[in-house]
């Protein structure tokens, strides 16, 4: 098995090593996504089986519910080297020209936020996916020459939150598409378990239910949760989580029994206090947050859509009647803090 190369932004190591131990490294390690796992495991199954590369593989979902980790299962499951990048540091025809030839037999390469690649990089790919072949132009005008290079079968693992930024052409190009769905709050408790057995830190059954009710139905949170409870445990306490010490710790992050965050409440503050419960555009309200418009869309305003605290209209944002029960909100505009 070859060494996993990363070209994606490096993060602190000691955050990294962390993460990534967290993280299964099985199909039977996995838990949730019950119908994809059952899908992968047939076509893991007869991969193997025939000794051929695996389809080409697009997954689809918000961050945090596995794509990365199911693309590293993939590869223990089938034994076989994989190299990473992201999909924007994927900038010059020659970075996956090198990527590509540098594969081996049925390795994987894995992209992450694939719907952002370049155009021009995206076209070098389709003939690599298709026929497993590299088409390179050498020289320029008259004088020009396409050399074609070989390549080795191998699968592309593609993870995208925004699929409808992918083009026709390339989403065509992949033989399975699974999209991974929110997990029920049972789910993430199984996952806050194992996490805390990994982490070596006790935990009881009603903390562990705490810290998974919320965690947004995303198990990244949850992770990220748990390591921020066991701080407080064991500065403040005596290592062990009860749920006394999980709550504690939650309401020193601010965050409410809905999962929400400071900058999700003042998001919806912003629409009932400053615009009268909306409509509001969304330049308008990420000026007033001081946020980018891309992040408020991406980060925050899902979770809010699911909850139905918030809607999108033609004429701008509306903060629900839900939305206005939950932060306190009266007829007026006027709310009450929660943290």
């Amino acid at each position: 098995m070859t060494e996993t190369e990363f070209l994606a932004p490096t993060v602190r190591p000691e955050e990294d090593e962390l993460e990534r131990s967290l993280r299964p490294r099985r199909l039977d390690e996995f838990v949730g996504q019950e119908r994809v796992k059952e899908q992968l495991a047939i076509a893991l199954e007869a991969t193997r089986t025939r000794g051929e590369a695996l389809d080409h593989l697009l997954l689809i979902g918000p961050p945090g519910l596995g794509k990365t980790s199911l693309a590293f299962i993939v590869r223990e499951e089938l034994g076989v080297g994989l190299r990473s990048a992201a999909g924007p540091a994927l900038e010059r025809k020659g970075d996956v020209a090198a990527i590509l030839t540098g594969l081996g037999e049925r390795d994987i390469l894995f992209i992450d936020e694939i719907h952002r690649l370049n155009r021009s990089v995206e076209e070098i790919l389709y003939p690599a996916l298709e026929d497993f072949r590299l088409d390179i132009i050498v020289g320029q005008g008259p004088a020009a020459r396409t050399l074609t290079l070989d390549l080795p079968p191998f699968t592309l693992i593609g993870a995208t939150t925004r699929t409808g930024l992918l083009t026709t052409p390339l989403r065509d190009r992949f033989g399975m598409t699974f999209r991974l769905e929110h997990y029920e709050p049972e789910e993430l408790g199984r996952i806050v378990h194992r996490s805390a057995q990994i982490l070596d830190v006790e935990i009881a059954e009603d903390a562990a239910t705490e810290i998974s009710r919320r965690s947004r139905g995303t198990p990244r949170i949850a992770n990220r949760i748990l390591r921020r409870v066991r701080d407080v445990a064991e500065v403040r306490h005596e290592g062990a989580i009860t749920t006394e010490i999980a709550r504690e710790a939650l309401d020193l992050m601010e965050i409410d029994e809905r999962g929400l965050e400071r900058t999700d409440r003042a998001l919806l503050r912003a629409v009932v206090e400053k615009f009268e419960g909306g409509p509001v555009g969304l330049s308008t309200l990420a000026v007033s947050l001081g946020e980018e418009p891309d992040t408020i869309e991406d980060v925050y305003e899902p979770y809010l859509l699911q909850l139905g605290f918030l809607q999108r209209t033609p004429r701008g944002r509306i903060v629900t009647k839900r939305g206005r029960e939950h932060i306190g909100a009266a007829a007026d505009g006027s709310s009450a803090r929660l943290f």
